[in-house]
């Protein structure tokens, strides 16, 4: 049976891999990955035995890795890489691995390097293209940001189509989020639609790691530790002061995994809000209630919030950026001032706000990341190579894996509000299980308990 999850190729694989690998298990020489080789997209058991019930296989994921067969001849192959979206640690680290991978490994010579985004692949933008060589590509995986740069913005798929066919560019690879995928789906469309024989390949590339069906984006570990430190100093803000409040603005337009993480590394946090949990200020059961609770028990306070929590609150003009992702109002100002403004005559406040995100996004990654970087490039460049298309590559269940574009297009991973990560965050902080006066029926309204 057809699995759920298949991946395009442009045609049949039939050149010999210049890789020195084996084929045989147990002989102790690397092997190159069969390309039956499959992991279940779903571990749960529930949904493994529903699809058992109806007869069927469930949905599977095909393991990323090195093919004994080929699709393109790499010295007649000319490659491009582009980058968008907002800067992440690792987008460097992502470029050379390419580069390597594909000029050492494969003998490609013609890699090109699109500068800003998609608009390098429209000329009338007039950003020249870069060369990209390992000599050149040295030493950027120590620096933070994107060498080639980056830019936001839908661009005319078939004006980035003819660049790519007009420069024998038979392998793209995309390196971003959501609005990068939309866009390579966009172009990998319009390729299918020529009939021409050009492959695309994602990379996810969001520092939130809110991209479904993988289990880690590049950036988080290094953004995640970055976030601590900032938790450090508004703890230590907090703490010098009578009724001293340190509270943290994180990434996290539409997940707060980095906000949830970062807490549970620090522990010292008492709040975190996310963009998943509706929160009211006013009434018993919101906010407001909470920190009077809080400075009866205790003298501080730390609170994180992600920049996508309580929108709601906020009189923001509702439009989107040129890559289509809504306009957020500025959450940790708005509480920064309200907090003030609710408590000016009943306490004496000391509230120091942090707002470290641009610090963290420039920042070089660190060694978890920069491995993690190593191991999708490595990916997908063996996936161009072998001829797949209109995928993109990622770590599943603790294997990299193949995904359709289409199935991460337009798609989000959220934080789940009944789950492991969300429970932990709970205990760690002793916040209440929810912070509106509409509590779920199915629960009455649990006791503050301060943990720190």
């Amino acid at each position: 049976m057809k699995h759920n999850f298949e991946i395009e190729k442009l045609g049949p694989a039939t050149l010999d891999s210049p890789l020195e690998l084996g084929t045989d298990p147990g002989d102790n020489v690397v092997d190159f990955t069969a390309d039956d080789s499959r992991i279940v997209a779903d571990v749960e058991w529930s949904k493994i035995a529903e699809s058992l019930r109806a007869g069927g296989t469930p949905p599977l994921l095909e393991l990323a890795g090195p093919r004994q067969k080929i699709f393109f001849d790499p010295l007649l192959l000319g490659v491009g890489i582009v980058t968008c979206g907002g800067i992440c640690p690792g987008l460097n680290t992502v470029v050379r691995g390419l580069v390597m991978a594909l000029w050492h490994g494969y003998g490609v010579r013609r890699i090109h390097g699109f500068r800003y985004g998609f608009a390098g692949l429209v000329p009338q933008e007039g950003h020249p293209v870069v060369e990209l060589t390992p000599e050149r590509v040295r030493d950027i995986h120590t620096m933070g940001g994107t060498v080639l740069g980056t830019s936001r913005g839908p661009q005319d798929p078939a004006a980035m189509v003819d660049t790519l066919e007009r420069m024998g560019i038979g392998l793209l690879f995309a390196i971003g989020g959501d609005g990068t995928f939309r866009g390579a789906l966009r172009i990998h469309e319009e390729v299918a639609r020529r009939g021409a024989k050009i492959g695309v390949v994602g990379i996810p590339k969001t520092i939130d790691n809110d991209i479904p069906l993988v289990d880690q984006t590049f950036g988080f570990d290094t953004a995640v530790g970055l976030a601590a430190e900032a938790i450090s100093a508004a703890y230590a803000e907090a703490l010098s002061t009578v009724n001293g409040i340190g509270l943290v603005k994180l990434m996290g337009r539409a997940s707060g995994f980095i906000a949830a993480n970062a807490a549970l590394a620090m522990r010292n946090v008492n709040l975190v809000l996310i963009p998943e949990l509706p929160f009211d200020l006013e009434g018993d059961g919101g906010v407001y209630a909470y920190l009077e609770d809080r400075f009866a028990q205790r003298k501080f306070t730390v609170i994180v919030v992600a920049e996508g929590a309580g929108q709601s609150h906020l009189e923001a003009e509702r439009r989107t950026d040129a890559s289509g992702n809504a306009v957020l109002g500025d959450i940790g100002v708005f509480l920064k001032d309200r907090i003030q403004e609710r408590f000016a005559k009943s306490v004496k406040l000391s509230l120091k706000y942090i707002d470290p995100s641009y610090m963290i996004r420039s920042a070089p990654p660190c060694s978890t990341d920069s491995i993690f970087c190593g191991y999708l490039a490595q990916a997908a460049a063996h996936a161009g190579m072998s001829g797949r298309t209109g995928m993109a590559v990622g770590r599943s269940h603790g294997r990299f894996t193949h995904i359709p574009l289409e199935r991460l297009a337009g798609h989000r991973k959220n934080v789940d509000p009944e789950g492991d990560m969300w429970r932990s965050v709970l205990e760690s902080t002793g916040q209440p299980i929810y912070l509106t006066n509409s509590p779920p029926k199915s629960l009455s309204r649990p006791s503050y308990t301060p943990q720190i």
